[in-house]
């Protein structure tokens, strides 16, 4: 595969073919990884195309706000839970049936929407295809830990990083365009229909294109029990995971008064499309960080960069406290968009200090850890606003700051 994609790179851009080939390795581009980047871009699109406009879907249906407030509940929820069995199947079954299991189980919540327009079937189908990326995760994770080399990891989790952010760009836009010409309720459908197309698509060319791995001699079964398995976790592991769940921590007790702080209680509020316009600031800047920080990553230690954006975390709550204008706000969302600087690196370190024979596993109980502790954050976020914006965003640094001194001093690079 990787040989004719540089074919055809050669064919339309009249390139040399070493220098499309040394592309292609830089990147980390090969058979099995231009799968799953084809996969995430494809289920992405049609998933972010139809998901972001189900509160308007529920409400045009009749269900009201406490539906959407469940639904919103429910997203979280199955974040957490979905990761754990995602890892198993992934050990059980090899990532690339596994793969194919969760676009099935995604395609039969699209045709549940599709085919039932209540808003009872769209909460039920929600459950089939929401948090499609927590479920998926560590199967991808674990097929870019086994195809790339090691010097290359961070670049794969980079690229997938990349690719994930352009469905969720476009795919609302899309999404906007099918309610313009068909309405709120056609149009959510329309766009549920897009959804199902895509992902069949993407399911029949992971089939063709990924390779699975070979198994290992006589290895261990994947373990289904949770407890049992965190006995498998490592203590360099376990002190990444600790000083995550504090960084998560300084991520979600502001998240969701970000917006409220921006266009409600600064000096100068800012517009609807301004907010639109610093998030999108915030997606360039990530968008831009990640090969170059990638290939640096790939090139020495992986704990400098974990550092790194363990403090953009950490500096994004504080910087809002002195944010009053727009002007001041575009700095504190380029700082939000380089906590991304290194993600990837966290998420290969996750794969490298994980068991071989258990690393989907691993990385689907490390999420699982990670985002039901970090679920509290949000409510306890609530209680101090209710005290001070101020005073969420202090107690949000400290956090942060806690976990990035504790990651710097017991933090390791390798098991």
């Amino acid at each position: 595969m990787r040989g004719a994609v540089c074919r055809w790179l050669v064919s339309r851009t009249r390139l040399r073919p070493s220098f499309v080939s040394e592309i292609s390795g830089f990147l980390g581009l090969q058979k099995s990884t231009i799968a799953v980047l084809c996969m995430v871009m494809l289920v992405g699109m049609g998933e972010k195309m139809a998901e972001r406009f189900l509160p308007i879907y529920l409400l045009a249906l009749g269900g009201g706000a406490i539906s959407i407030g469940f639904l919103n509940g429910l997203d979280n929820l199955l974040s957490a839970l979905y990761s754990f069995p995602g890892g198993y199947l992934s050990d059980r079954l090899g990532y690339k049936r596994a793969l194919l299991l969760f676009n099935i189980v995604a395609m039969f919540g699209f045709l549940v929407v599709i085919a039932v327009p209540k808003w009872q079937a769209v909460l039920a189908g929600a459950v089939f295809f929401l948090s499609w990326t927590a479920v998926s995760l560590p199967a991808t994770m674990s097929l870019i830990a086994k195809v790339l080399p090691r010097h290359k990891r961070t670049m794969g989790v980079g690229m997938h990083s990349l690719v994930r952010r352009v469905p969720m760009a476009l795919g609302p836009i899309l999404g906007g365009l099918c309610i313009g010409l068909w309405g709120e309720r056609d149009g959510v459908r329309a766009a549920f229909v897009f959804a199902f197309l895509l992902a069949a698509a993407a399911a029949v060319l992971q089939q063709m294109l990924i390779e699975e791995a070979a198994p290992a001699g006589n290895p261990a079964p994947p373990e289904k029990n949770p407890l049992r398995l965190l006995k498998h976790m490592k203590p360099p592991l376990r002190r990444l995971l600790i000083s995550d769940i504090m960084i998560r921590f300084c991520e979600q007790i502001p998240y969701a008064f970000v917006v409220v702080w921006c266009m409600k209680r600064i000096a100068e509020p800012v517009s609807a499309f301004q907010f639109g316009i610093l998030t999108g600031i915030e997606m360039v800047t990530a968008l831009l960080i990640y090969v170059p920080v990638a290939y640096l990553a790939d090139r020495g230690t992986k704990k400098p960069f974990v550092i790194t954006t363990f403090a953009f975390f950490t500096l994004f709550p504080l910087s809002l406290i002195f944010s009053r204008s727009f002007e001041a706000l575009v700095f504190a969302f380029i700082l939000r968009g380089l906590k991304e600087f290194g993600e990837p690196a966290r998420k290969a370190l996750i794969m490298d200090l994980a068991p071989e024979h258990l690393k989907a596993g691993m990385f689907g109980l490390y999420y699982l850890l990670r985002d039901i502790t970090v679920s509290v954050a949000a409510f306890g976020g609530a209680f101090l606003w209710m005290i001070s914006p101020v005073t969420n965003f202090l107690v949000a640094f400290g956090f942060g700051a806690a976990g990035t001194a504790a990651f710097a001093v017991w933090g390791r690079d390798q098991a």
